[in-house]
């Protein structure tokens, strides 16, 4: 499963997929504990042979053998391999690459990205020859001057989901004895994922305690629990504390207006950042600039 080599490959294809919107790579065998989790901004369908445990918000999902493994980026998950070896394919693609194609919108929408969904499906030898077959064209067709050839790749990944909507997905669950503990540990790792903040250009989206439930795919309530349960501290200190923290170093070691710091940190006018800041500081974001200068 993923691991350093992975997050390498990601960090490096990264470029790749910003350029063409897209990466296909044939995965490295090696061993990996659970990673930290890393920032990933695309949508991921991968086919791994080996085994081992993809762990989410409130459970996790075993896989043994060769599966077919979808990724939504908006749900953080962090794997964890078990065998010595794992073999497979991966393709990384971006939301822009696929919203080229004017029939991307139902693939996007589809259960197999969808938050909740499952996102698994175990495959006997036979799939496993159609699907590698598929990946290895992909692969082929990557570093060829084919005028069309994105739209081919878009192809092949729609084909790719069709297959796997033809499939049972995974019922092999791991329910884990401490939920709270799983959960306020994928929350604090959403909330730091966000920062720091590096462009006025692309505002704080996570913000409330919702929006994180909505990201990890549980109720609010149950998020809250969780966090005050294991940290003692609600959903909302957390969230408050990591903003004005942000706020107080965006303001002391960059050049960026009041008015720019307090968008970039989701606040859509500055007097809401002023307030806020005030309430939870006692001082307004121009006294604390002022004492930087």
């Amino acid at each position: 499963m993923e691991n350093k080599e992975l997050s390498s490959i990601c960090d490096t294809s990264a470029v790749d997929l910003k350029l063409k919107g897209f990466k296909v790579y044939e995965l490295e065998p090696s061993v990996s504990q659970v990673p930290p989790f890393n920032r990933r901004d695309f949508y991921k369908i991968a086919l791994l042979t080996g085994q081992g445990i993809l762990h989410y918000a409130d459970r996790s999902i075993e896989m043994n053998g060769t599966s077919l493994f979808f990724s939504n980026p908006h749900i953080p998950y962090s794997p964890e391999l078990l065998s010595e070896k794992r073999e497979g394919y991966a393709c990384l693609f971006t939301e822009e690459f696929l919203a080229v194609n004017e029939r991307s919108q139902s693939i996007q929408e589809s259960p197999l990205f969808k938050i909740g969904g499952n996102p698994v499906f175990p495959l006997n030898i036979h799939q496993k020859e159609f699907i590698t077959s598929i990946f290895q064209k992909m692969l082929s067709e990557q570093n060829t001057d084919y005028v069309f050839k994105d739209e081919l790749i878009r192809n092949y990944i729609s084909l790719l989901v069709h297959e796997a909507l033809k499939l049972k997905p995974s019922e092999n669950y791991i329910r884990h004895q401490n939920a709270s503990s799983r959960i306020t540990s994928l929350f604090l790792e959403l909330l730091e994922r966000q920062f720091p903040i590096e462009s006025t250009g692309r505002p704080l989206k996570l913000r409330t305690a919702q929006d994180f439930a909505q990201n990890l795919s549980i109720h609010v309530n149950h998020l809250n629990r969780s966090v005050r349960e294991v940290t003692g501290k609600p959903t909302t200190a957390h969230i408050a504390d990591r903003i004005i923290s942000e706020a107080k170093a965006l303001l002391q070691h960059t050049n960026w207006s009041i008015a720019e710091i307090g968008y970039a940190l989701g606040f859509e006018y500055p007097t809401y950042f002023n307030n806020y800041f005030k309430r939870l500081t006692g001082a307004i974001p121009k006294s604390l600039r002022t004492q930087a200068v």
